[in-house]
Formats: structure tokens, C-alpha cells, sequence
């Protein structure tokens, strides 16, 4: 059976577009490279889908360039010239305009302004205005929004603020607890026999003023403490380990520290 007579126009659907072009293009190409194989000749193919993608093909024994070469040979033609002549007629336009442009900044810092009609100096005097314009309303711009920065680095401040004294305030009202600077037993007030300084507080019923002293004290296994008297606490805790405190019995009127 004969096949049917494929009809000449564009795929409307983009899939099978696609898969058209990929399939004639790998076609192409294979028969290029038999051309190349069987007939010895120089072949170049340049293709460009739809999708803006560039396929080529070029026969192992030549470069682009060298083909290009021998066809300006034979057709007695010169691209590359009329490229370059293109090229410098380009490069002369942006020459202009940097000069142009280089003139401009010369005249808004006050140079180059014999040259200047009354006309474009009226102009040169309005474009500054508008830039100065544009200039304040950035600046205040940038301005607002430290502004609005550093307020709200101080409401978090202040609302840190107010957090910290709610809390001190709630500390003071308790008569149960004393802040020292490390944990440990807050019944007696000990001393180590490494000796140094340490934050002392008692912890007292509620019908005793609480009382924070601060001392340093300097101890030793053998010759105990090297201040001013203090009795031996009467804590277990203390007896064990050999340690002594800073005597309040003459605060609490009592004969062992509490």
C-alpha cells in the first residue's frame, strides 16, 4: 500500500512540531555526513528552531570559518568587510555619544558653559532644579525610614525595659527568696576551703527582714578561717564537708547559723 501524500504546512500542535523538527534535523544531518563520507564534500548546515535553539553541522575536515572563506573565493564577495564596515559606523555613534554625554556632566558642574545659548542654559538650569528635587525627596525618603528604624529598635527596648522591672518588682514583693549569684544551699551561708569571694543570702520565715551580706572569705583545711571569728555551722551539710560560714548569730540572736 502506497503511503499517503504528507500535506506541506505548518504543525499547529508545539509537541508534535518538536518531534517533527528533531526527527528531520537528525535526518539532515545524516545525510551531510554521508555526503561528507561518500563524496568527499565540505558541508555546513545551520539551523535555528522555533525555541531560538541553534543546531549545526560541519564537516570534520573544515572549520566555519575556512568554509566561509572559500565561499567569499568563489562568489567574489566579502562579508567580513562589509561587517567590519558596519562595526566602525557603530563604534563612531557611541563615540558621539559619550562625548555628549561627558559634555553634560562638564556643564552640571559649572564647566564648559561658553558654548551655552541662552536657551540651553535656561534648560541646563531646570533639568538641575528637577535633580536637585529628585535628590531632597530621596534623601528624606532614606531619612523617614531610619527614622521609623530606630523607633521601633526603642519601643522593643523600652517594652524590654518595662519587662525587666515588672519582674524585679515581683522578685521584691516575695520576702521568701534572695538572687545569689550561683545555685546551692541557701539555709547556710558556707564557705569552701578553696577559699574566694561568694554572694551570701539567708532565707528567712516570713516575720525576719532578709538579710544579703557579701563577704570574702579565705579557708583552709587545716587552719580554717583566716577573718574575723565565725562558729562552725551547725548544718550537716557543713559538719560533713568541714566547711564554715559567716556567723549571723549575733543578727538573729541565736547560737548556730540558721
Amino acid at each position: 500500500m502506497a503511503r499517503g501524500k504528507i500535506q506541506i504546512k505548518k504543525i499547529e500542535n508545539q509537541t508534535n512540531r518538536q518531534v517533527t523538527y528533531s526527527k528531520r534535523r537528525n535526518g539532515l544531518f545524516k545525510k551531510a555526513h554521508e555526503l561528507t563520507v561518500l563524496c568527499d564534500a565540505k558541508v555546513s548546515i545551520l539551523m535555528i528552531s522555533s525555541t531560538q535553539k541553534l543546531h549545526e553541522y560541519i564537516s570534520p575536515t573544515i572549520t566555519t570559518k575556512q568554509l566561509f572563506d572559500q565561499y567569499q573565493n568563489a562568489v567574489a564577495v566579502d562579508l567580513w568587510n562589509s561587517h567590519y564596515e558596519k562595526m566602525q559606523e557603530h563604534l563612531k555613534k557611541l563615540k558621539e555619544v559619550n562625548r555628549n554625554l561627558r559634555r553634560e556632566i562638564r556643564q552640571r558642574m559649572g564647566e564648559s558653559l561658553n558654548d551655552l545659548g541662552y536657551g540651553e542654559m535656561v534648560n541646563l538650569i531646570e533639568d538641575m532644579d528637577n535633580s536637585l528635587r529628585l535628590i531632597r525627596e530621596r534623601k528624606y525618603k532614606v531619612i523617614g525610614n531610619q527614622i521609623e528604624t530606630s523607633k521601633k529598635k526603642l519601643r522593643n527596648v523600652e517594652e524590654i525595659h518595662r519587662n525587666l522591672a515588672l519582674e524585679f518588682d515581683a522578685r521584691q514583693e516575695d520576702p521568701q527568696y534572695g538572687l545569689v549569684e550561683n545555685e546551692g544551699d541557701y539555709n547556710s551561708v558556707l564557705g569552701f576551703p578553696n577559699g574566694g569571694p561568694r554572694i551570701i543570702a539567708l532565707r528567712l520565715p516570713p516575720n525576719h527582714h532578709l538579710i544579703i551580706i557579701t563577704t570574702i572569705l579565705r579557708f583552709t583545711a587545716e587552719e580554717g578561717p583566716q577573718t574575723s571569728p565565725h562558729l562552725l555551722c551547725s548544718s550537716k551539710t557543713c559538719r560533713t564537708h568541714n566547711m564554715y560560714c559567716s556567723c549571723f548569730a549575733r543578727i538573729l540572736k541565736n547560737e548556730t547559723c540558721v
